[in-house]
């Protein structure tokens, strides 16, 4: 039994998805909630069916005169290889408290903020962004291969969608409709990140240009 494997699985963090930690007296960065969410339903399956949070107890509690703490008791469980597993942690939240400006500041999202920052610990506990818990973000290089890991894989055009594109082309009777008709193309294949299927389409397109010109120009 690989006692890493769910581990390593779900320890790279998209960059994308990867927040500032702001409004706290120390740096840092944080995955961003619904990713892990996202990540979460793509090993375990959709959430209350292959995994879950639940909010065992929760409480206000006074810090100060006019600072208050709101925390909760969270647990995410998981299917794995058939058993149910899960893990406890806790989640808070200042709910009132004094800004810097002396105004008095209540966080009406408290509760939901401390079950998140519950579910966050749990999932951190079994790997999910473990390279940002670890330290490991703060390596730039390290970064700049983890947003390797997560760069999409081009797609390409089928041949018939460039066969449509050149009709298109053809089918065109002014240098304004070519223009429309080669702006729409090279969008497609941009989105794609198909530069072969480019490259045909902006052959097809000065063909079709150039028989233009000679028409407009006769």
């Amino acid at each position: 039994m690989d006692n890493m494997k769910l581990w390593n699985e779900v320890k790279v963090t998209d960059p994308g998805a990867v927040k500032k930690i702001t409004g706290k007296p120390y740096q840092g960065n944080s995955p961003k909630p619904y990713w892990l969410i996202q990540r979460a339903t793509e090993v375990f399956g959709p959430c209350g069916q292959g995994w879950g949070v639940e909010v065992k107890e929760q409480q206000f509690y006074r810090l100060a005169e006019n600072e208050v703490m709101h925390s909760a008791v969270v647990t995410v469980w998981y299917m794995k290889d058939g058993q149910r597993c899960s893990i406890e942690q806790m989640g808070q939240t200042k709910a009132c408290y004094v800004k810097r400006d002396g105004d008095l500041m209540t966080d009406e999202d408290a509760g939901k903020k401390s079950v998140t920052d519950g579910m966050v610990k749990c999932l951190s506990m079994i790997g999910f962004a473990g390279d940002i818990f670890s330290g490991q973000w703060d390596d730039s290089k390290y970064v700049e291969w983890a947003a390797e890991q997560y760069k999409p894989e081009p797609q390409r055009m089928s041949d018939e969608a460039i066969q449509m594109h050149q009709q298109a082309f053809n089918d065109s009777k002014t240098p304004a409709a070519l223009k429309a008709a080669g702006d729409k193309a090279c969008a497609v294949a941009d989105a794609m990140g198909d530069v072969e299927a480019k490259g045909i389409l902006q052959a097809a397109y000065k063909t079709r240009k150039s028989v233009l010109t000679k028409k407009e120009t006769a």
